[in-house]
């Protein structure tokens, strides 16, 4: 196979980063494409010219996208953008007024989508149920008009703490409806993650559920709940909806039973006219340290950048039904019922564990839902792949056409397992990177554009993105950081009540741009890769690596299943590596394997980045959409405070981690 090698500036040696071409699009496929559908009908030769106008004329580009859309206002907007506040400060759809709702909803219902299905739920357990467009919107109205009688209104916070079920989708576009603004919380978090978040936001309602299962055993959701409601005297009523029992009694007089919200409301209720820039969402990003980032998003903004993606990128259309493993409290949750909605597709939602009853569990709902459009994580394939292609064979999922990656990079045999044994050779892998501030990706693959192992095309239509030195200037074939030089539709509207704090994150390296915080580099044929969190950088003795250089060596060893990287504290070298690998025996004698693989790394990678301890262990810290948390490994190992720990699935391996960590030091 033929390799690309760069010269990666970040670790002073030179890694493989990619190879050759394992995808092409048909001809059918690219002009098929709703990609080369906009290209056509705009007059332009190529994705290259594209991607030249939209960065370079972004009221055309952008204008264009919500034509495309077929997005109704209410009152037209006067232009597309203003940058007057300056660049961190740009408004959209000025002096337009729309409800984003009646985009994803009441504009199917006159059509023969009315009938098709918007959502299709299984909950762990077995239980199945579908809701058309029409009828999720009448529920959807029916809970608006429930909210609006407990005193909601324009502008009020009202939070939705809930497992991935139908209820939350009528609550998300119920409180989107009546002009409110939704805080989605993810569905793991403990009382106190809840409760801070209730406290920043103001929230004046929160909607939750009794509970939900997890590998058979009941989570009390409501509990949880319920005390982190005592530590939010702002929380004025609290909706429960009935997951595990037909009707949770009532632990107080501001509790409201869903069917109660519900009863007796009318089928109608008329979106609030909102204005294109008021808050649509606000969803908090975990942060490294002190209080989470509310970013805070836009009826004109989030949804306009989601759809878009999914329209350019994964080349969504109606026929589709998309699946993304995520929770709603994480940015893909509401990407996926925002943009498919717009869309017109089926979003599928899953609530439980995806190796419950069994590790064919995904591969099972994909072919009982007829899933087209799979997003998954890196871990996520990892944990999969050592139960062999059984699980995989075992189901008919000709109705997949592609899949979706996001969360973290991908190692080269997770990839091809992926690429290979579920998607037969012929589906594509479509990247994508970003994040919650984003609203969606900065960089993304494509239907015209052949796909590396590990790669992205490169930006999207209306991102103006590059890889940058220490000193702002343009690089290729070397490592830097990921920037962004023009605003676009879906950024963040800042941090709620923290605009210094917005700034400072975002835009205080370079003049009016966007510093995202990831290394990533483009190689020889134009492919980008991204390599990992900039500040998750390890320096040794002045050298710098990135964490996925050092997790992509370990993962080349047969033994590793997965691979965690960082660096500690070193009075001589300033910093040393420690790496944690998960291998396919948990109960080898681990002192040998651990020795081969710190060779291993020394050799690949320069013997003065030899790792410090190499410790196996039975886990890593991960969230439930397969996010793995290095902040807490890093905490855990040093033995310092790992802070709230409740985002995580397996919160047990913290005290594993800890203990090797007081091997280690």
């Amino acid at each position: 196979m033929h390799v690309i090698r760069i010269r990666a500036t970040i670790a002073g040696v030179t890694p493989v980063l990619g190879g050759s071409i394992e995808w092409r699009p048909s001809r059918d496929q690219a002009e098929g494409s709703r990609l080369w559908s906009f290209i056509q009908r705009h007059g332009l030769r190529d994705l290259d010219e594209l991607h030249r106008r939209s960065v370079s004329d972004p009221e055309w580009f952008w204008g264009a996208v919500i034509e495309e859309l077929g997005l109704e206002f209410y009152e037209p907007m006067s232009r597309v953008l203003d940058t007057s506040r300056g660049v961190p400060w740009a408004t959209w759809c000025v002096g337009g007024s729309l409800n984003i709702a009646h985009g994803c909803l009441d504009r199917w219902v006159a059509t023969p989508l009315a009938r098709k299905p918007a959502l299709r739920w299984e909950g762990e357990e077995g239980r199945v149920r579908t809701l058309t467009y029409a009828e999720l919107l009448r529920d959807v109205a029916r809970c608006a008009n429930g909210l609006r009688d407990l005193g909601i209104r324009r502008g009020d916070r009202v939070a939705v703490f809930m497992p991935m079920c139908p209820q939350l989708a009528v609550a998300f576009f119920a409180v989107i409806r009546i002009g409110g603004v939704v805080l989605p919380l993810f569905s793991g978090y403990g009382a106190d993650a809840v409760a801070q978040r209730l406290n920043d936001a103001a929230a004046r309602v929160l909607v939750t559920a009794d509970g939900f299962l997890r590998r058979g055993r009941r989570v009390d959701m409501k509990r949880v709940a319920d005390e982190a409601v005592s530590l939010a005297p702002g929380v004025e009523r609290v909706v429960v909806a009935p997951r595990l029992a037909d009707e949770p009694p009532a632990a107080s007089d501001r509790e409201v039973a869903w069917s109660a919200l519900l009863a007796g409301r009318a089928d109608t209720c008329e979106p609030e006219h909102t204005d294109a820039e008021d808050p649509l969402m606000l969803i908090y990003t975990s942060g490294t340290s002190g209080r989470p980032k509310g970013a805070v998003h836009t009826h004109c903004g989030f949804p306009v950048k989601t759809a878009q993606d999914m329209l350019h990128g994964f080349d969504v259309r109606s026929s589709d039904t998309v699946y993304w493993v995520t929770d709603m409290g994480w940015m893909m949750g509401p990407w996926l019922l925002l943009g498919s909605t717009l869309l017109g597709a089926t979003t599928a939602l899953y609530d439980g564990a995806l190796d419950h009853p069994g590790p064919d569990r995904l591969w099972a709902f994909c072919e009982r839902h007829g899933v087209s459009v799979l997003g998954v994580s890196p871990t996520l394939v990892r944990s999969l792949m050592p139960h062999g292609d059984g699980p995989v064979r075992a189901h008919d999922l000709t109705a997949l056409r592609m899949f979706g990656s996001t969360g973290e990079p991908w190692d080269p045999d997770s990839w091809h397992w992926l690429f290979r044994t579920v998607g037969g050779s012929r589906l594509p892998i479509i990247n994508y990177s970003g994040g919650t501030e984003v609203s969606g990706g900065l960089l993304v693959g494509n239907w015209l554009s052949p796909i590396k192992p590990c790669s992205f095309a490169g930006p999207p239509p209306g991102i103006d993105a590059a890889v940058v030195d220490e000193s702002g200037r343009p690089l290729e074939g070397e490592v830097g950081e990921l920037v962004v030089r023009a605003p676009w539709i879906g950024m963040t509207r800042g941090f709620w009540q923290d605009p210094e704090r917005y700034l400072q994150t975002y835009w205080s390296r370079f003049p009016d741009t966007w510093v995202h915080g990831d290394w990533a580099v483009i190689d020889e044929d134009g492919a980008w890769f991204i390599l990992g969190r900039s500040d998750d950088t390890i320096k040794v003795a002045g050298k710098r690596l990135g964490p996925a250089e050092v997790e992509s060596v370990l993962l080349e060893h047969p033994a590793v299943v997965q691979a965690l990287a960082f660096g500690v504290p070193d009075p001589l070298k300033g910093q040393t590596v420690v790496c944690l690998c998960v291998t396919r025996d948990p109960d080898a004698a681990p002192g040998d394997l651990s020795r081969e693989l710190a060779s291993l790394v020394a050799d690949r990678l320069g013997k003065p980045l030899r790792p410090k301890v190499v410790a196996i262990v039975r886990d890593l810290p991960r969230t439930r959409n397969g996010k793995i948390m290095r902040r807490v490994a890093r905490a855990a190992f040093l033995g310092d405070s790992v802070g709230d720990v409740t985002a995580l699935e397996n919160a047990d391996v913290v005290a594993e981690i800890s203990a090797a960590g007081q091997a280690g030091r």
